[in-house]
């Protein structure tokens, strides 16, 4: 049954993203048919229309389904080593403090490209990833997991704060309101290929460590006792969160609430296998952050609604039903 339910689930979703990938293809102010993208990758010319298809709506979608691949990933990692399922990227302030750096990067004037966005990510995202390793590095129980939860959402609410800041005072509010709620308006083939780059090999990764996450979600005595080091096991994992995050703001700017949902919609269905969880969240990640998008392009069509606001109107709900399960 198990099996069944597996097959049913993998094959669903690839088939739920494929028909997402037409649509976000097909679908905005100018509509797209079959024929102009089957010429614009097999027959291409250099027409308004085939260009807007391979230059703009092909890149931003692909885009788009490996950023939502990778929340999806980090948020299952995160919960899996923290043990608690309301845990996320952008809760422990790696999404926030990649955002700063942007925002610092807008106001001093530096030249806004894939590269320099990648850079000022990182070191955003280690900024805030360091913090979070510090309290990995000391002897984590329960508690001191709680104060890592504690000290990343105070430090995603900082930095908010201080990139706010930076905006007005730079008089760069509206670039840097559009980083902060989020979207893939701007997103080229060198997004695409940084994110499938930390996508992929991300997901490597976290799949080589997806047996001791297993292990660390059934407690720290649990793995002591079968010869595993629990602070070793969270390092590494935040080492392969943080760049993969740092990936997903420098393509999708701050998208929050799809690290928190899909790995529990995942463990709901299928239990703490992280072997199978890490790919399945990948794969709900890529599907539901797809249909944001295009919810975000044809809402309120010409004009485009940050991504962010969707995941937001799904995940605070969730959040909410979520943190009082716990509390129960």
């Amino acid at each position: 049954m198990k099996q069944i339910n597996t097959i049913a689930f993998i094959g669903g979703s690839i088939v739920i993203l494929i028909i997402g990938l037409f649509l976000a293809i097909s679908l905005g102010a100018t509509h797209i048919g079959i024929t102009e993208m089957w010429n614009s990758i097999f027959n291409y010319s250099e027409t308004l229309e085939l260009m807007l298809i391979r230059d703009v709506r092909i890149p931003r979608v692909l885009s788009v389904l490996f950023t939502g691949g990778i929340l999806g990933v980090t948020g299952a990692m995160i919960q899996g080593v923290t043990r608690n399922p309301i845990a996320e990227p952008s809760l422990l302030g790696i999404s926030q403090g990649a955002t700063l750096v942007i925002a610092i990067f807008y106001a001093v004037g530096i030249t806004i490209n894939t590269t320099n966005v990648m850079i000022a990510s990182l070191i955003g995202a280690l900024l805030s990833g360091v913090i979070v390793v510090g309290f990995l590095l000391r002897k984590t129980k329960s508690s001191s997991i709680t104060k890592i939860l504690l000290a990343g959402t105070a430090m995603s609410t900082f930095f908010i704060s201080l990139t706010t800041i930076i905006g007005l005072l730079s008089n760069q509010s509206q670039f840097i309101a559009f980083w902060v709620s989020g979207g893939f308006r701007n997103a080229t083939w060198s997004d695409f290929r940084l994110v499938a780059a930390a996508g992929i090999i991300g997901l490597i990764l976290a799949m080589l460590l997806s047996k001791k996450i297993n292990l660390l979600s059934l407690g720290d005595d649990v793995a002591i006792s079968l010869g595993e080091n629990p602070e070793r096991i969270r390092l590494l994992t935040f080492l392969v969160m943080i760049p993969m995050g740092a990936a997903a703001v420098a393509v999708g700017k701050n998208v929050g609430f799809v690290g928190l949902i899909v790995p529990q919609l995942i463990r709901k269905t299928f239990g703490e296998d992280y072997t199978k969880n890490i790919p399945f969240s990948f794969l709900l990640g890529a599907v539901l952050l797809v249909y944001s998008d295009i919810a975000a392009r044809m809402i309120y069509s010409p004009y485009e609604t940050p991504i962010g606001i969707f995941t937001a109107l799904i995940g605070v709900p969730f959040f909410i039903v979520v943190a009082r399960k716990e509390r129960g």
